[in-house]
């Protein structure tokens, strides 16, 4: 995204800052516009939630050195320095270019395996550029940061020394006046505003040269300048430092915002035990390569996304997906980076870099949603570029229009004034939309459901008709034994015993079914040999002690001769039931019939119930039979439509629009046409590549009943934000006409625009402990 020259060569050098200070969406507006201003700058991109500023730099025309001074001019830092290379990675931290060495000795390092560059780092206090083993007391050398971040407390951040400083000489002048006369009293007043206004006034000409006129800093600049002036020094030191305290409260606001991410970071270990010669090794986790081995340990965390190679264990995959119950974990089967091993030591092959792992793709995932804006987060944006310039003219005209018409006093009305140019921020209106988003987002990715941005939230909690897929989605996605009947009396275990026998060489779904069941019900197989398939009918083998076995349909059974009325009778009833039928049969006669199907998930007909509590209806589209469609239909409570090709479903989602918003739910793969046409797509899987990357929607458990506890979370969201946009707009609304008939002043004013920022900031955290799930009276075993 570097600029680009008139011919199309790109030029110009890509830029990243770590920026300290931002706590609303009109922080990022000051910030780009003032990055904007530098000659030489383009593609500039300023992100909240990451606290990241990327540009692309002409350095025959300006230094980075000037975008940073850009920067700390309207009161925000930019540090930890780095030069990206064309894919967008660091090449050079710290505040120097590569090799040059820094403040910290450090020079160019590979980033490449770093975790979600920058952010992630900075989460854990390490700056970027720092080599491994280095001493996290040298974080942030040069001395920004936040307090989450640096573990400081919040008198040594800039605004909580701005607190004390202005409060102490705020208490300073007050106490004057027990000592002093009035007079006198009154300059410690006025000093304390004007020492406290200071970096405020300074803050607000940078960004009237930037061309924002408009902004907090200058209202409050005026307000403050023009209190004194009207010999209201008191109010004016006081209003000072309820501005600061309302910064403050803001910025730990914010922060706390932040935290669902670095939550997610924390879920990552440091290092990892490599097998090396067959003895393990510490090495830092993000060293690891694929197809390295590595042993986790009882209560160790899983450093890589991997397969098992030895040992057997319960893992608990809380962290990553939200399932409550450890899941049992054997070689050949997958495990996540972050989940913890709760029994035996397990052996782990990696499958992925550590920049590429499940909980980095979900950072990520998180990341860009939570800086995709909603259409309600638009619309609130272009109110508030009207709402800040209505409310200067209003107090223009208060301040104005009662003394020159109606010859009332100029300082009752000037003050007046002033008070409404305080509440004339729209801080709190524009922080409503997109704090509530980061927060319903971070609760969501705690609990397995990720949702890419706020137009999804906004369609998930819009939605009125959910369409499934059935195969994977409502049921396992895998054939399992449910029938065994025997013939003249055989037992059941011997009828599974000889069809596990005969299909013990094959890879077919429904022969490991029957293995599976076999094993685990602990049967000895006897031996086979002479195994062959018969193309489209089944498979005969030769078994010790019993001669040529065969296991195939019921038709090629009956066609034998081997398949009696009465036997033929009940695979027909299992059929009708859904099922798929085979008969174990042998030179002697039938041995009994083997049924099988791919079963209803254990939750999915809670899930629809859940659905329609929720006023949400639901149907499953499936290419499957409609006697197989129904069976399955008919266990869940569900309306069915069958025999759909991809193009089918298609049409029938369209069908679906013409009632309302339509959500898909499908693997991810099969469905992806129809996941594009709803409007909204949800992939559900274990975190494979498609359930993250193609849908606007993924649930990372196998879960049908987080469905309804995404649209719940979804509607809960946008009910916070309605909450937020009535606080914002009310107090608003409320002061604004109580400043004008002179009933609040000065510092209620101030209270009211810095109280209602950090009142829909804190009812948007509430979000961050909404359990969707819980609220619903889902189970959580």
């Amino acid at each position: 995204m570097s600029k680009a020259s008139a011919d199309g060569v790109t030029v110009g050098t890509r830029y990243e800052w770590t920026v300290k200070g931002m706590d609303c969406a009109s922080c990022v507006a000051k910030a780009r516009g003032a990055v904007e201003r530098v000659a030489g700058v383009s593609g500039v991109e300023v992100s909240l939630m990451k606290e990241r500023l990327r540009v692309s730099l002409d350095e025959a025309r300006a230094r980075p050195e000037a975008v940073e001074r850009a920067v700390g001019a309207v009161g925000y830092t930019a540090a930890g320095r780095r030069r990206l290379g064309p894919d967008g990675e660091s090449g050079a931290a710290n505040g120097r270019e590569a090799g040059d060495g820094g403040p910290c000795g450090c020079g160019d390092h590979d980033h490449g395996r770093k975790l979600a560059q920058g952010t992630h780092d900075q989460d854990e206090g390490h700056g970027e550029g720092h080599g491994e083993g280095h001493d996290e007391s040298d974080t942030h050398a040069h001395g920004h940061g936040d307090p989450a971040e640096r573990g400081l407390s919040w008198w040594r951040t800039g605004k909580g020394r701005l607190v004390i400083l202005t409060g102490a000489l705020l208490l300073a002048a007050w106490g004057s006046e027990l000592l002093v006369s009035p007079g006198i009293s009154r300059w410690a007043f006025v000093a304390a505003c004007l020492i406290g206004l200071f970096p405020v006034a300074r803050r607000a000409f940078a960004l009237l040269r930037a061309g924002m006129p408009f902004t907090i800093e200058m209202l409050m600049t005026i307000a403050a300048t023009g209190a004194l002036f009207i010999d209201a020094s008191e109010e004016a030191a006081l209003v000072v430092f309820l501005f600061a305290v309302g910064e403050l409260l803001e910025g730990v606001a914010t922060d706390q915002a932040r935290s669902g991410i670095r939550s997610l970071v924390k879920l990552l270990p440091k290092t990892a035990l490599l097998m090396d010669g067959g003895r393990p090794r510490e090495v830092p986790a993000d060293s690891l390569a694929i197809g390295n081995e590595v042993l986790v340990r009882p209560g160790d965390r899983v450093p890589a996304d991997g397969t098992v190679v030895e040992g057997r264990s319960g893992v608990d995959e809380s962290p990553v997906t939200g399932e409550s119950m450890p899941q049992t974990r054997g070689p050949g089967d997958d495990v996540f980076a972050g989940s913890i091993n709760t029994e035996a030591a397990l052996t782990v092959r990696v499958t992925r870099e550590p920049s590429d792992n499940t909980v980095a793709r979900i950072i990520r995932l998180v990341e860009e949603a939570e800086e995709s804006r909603a259409p309600t987060e638009r619309f609130i944006d272009r109110l508030s570029r009207i709402y800040m310039p209505f409310i200067v003219g209003i107090a223009v005209l208060v301040a104005l229009v009662p003394p020159i018409a109606f010859g009332l006093p100029w300082d009752v009305w000037i003050y007046r004034a002033l008070a409404l140019l305080l509440i004339g921020c729209p801080c709190a209106l524009v922080i409503s939309v997109p704090a509530a988003i980061a927060s319903g987002l971070s609760s969501g990715a705690r609990r397995g459901l990720l949702m890419k941005g706020g137009s999804v939230v906004e369609a998930a909690a819009a939605t009125r008709q959910v369409a499934f897929d059935k195969t994977g989605t409502l049921t396992q996605g895998r054939p399992v034994v449910t029938d065994i009947v025997p013939f003249n009396g055989m037992p059941q275990a011997e009828v599974l015993m000889l069809a596990a026998a005969v299909e013990s060489g094959s890879s077919h779904p429904l022969a490991k079914a029957i293995l599976s069941r076999a094993e685990r019900d602990g049967l000895a197989l006897p031996a086979a040999s002479a195994a062959r398939a018969i193309p489209g009918r089944g498979v005969v083998a030769e078994l010790a002690g019993r001669g040529e076995v065969h296991v195939t349909s019921p038709a090629e059974a009956l066609e034998a001769g081997r398949l009696p009325a009465d036997l033929e009778q009940a695979a027909v009833a299992l059929e009708n039931a859904g099922k798929t039928v085979v008969v174990v049969h042998g030179a002697e006669g039938p041995f009994g019939l083997v049924a099988l199907r791919d079963e209803p998930r254990e939750d999915a007909a809670r899930a629809i119930r859940e659905l329609a509590r929720l006023d949400v209806s639901a149907v499953m589209l499936t290419g499957d039979n409609a006697r197989t469609a129904a069976a399955i239909g008919d266990v869940i409570g569900i309306a069915q439509r069958a025999r759909l090709l991809p193009e089918d479903k298609l049409v029938a989602i369209r069908e679906l629009s013409q009632g309302g918003p339509v959500m898909m739910v499908g693997d991810g793969i099969n469905d992806a046409p129809a996941l594009k046409q709803a409007s909204l797509g949800v992939a559900m899987g274990s975190g494979t590549d498609v359930a993250l990357e193609t849908a606007d929607a993924a649930i990372l458990r196998d879960r049908v009943a987080d469905v309804p506890a995404m649209i719940r979370l979804a509607r809960a969201t946008m009910s916070n934000i309605h909450q937020n946009v009535a606080i914002a707009l009310g107090l608003k609304g409320v002061f604004l006409v109580t400043s004008i008939l002179g009933i609040t002043g000065l510092w209620i004013a101030i209270l009211a625009d810095t109280g209602a920022t950090v009142l829909v900031t804190a009812n948007a955290l509430r979000l961050l402990a909404y359990d969707p799930a819980r609220a619903g009276g889902q189970s959580r075993t």
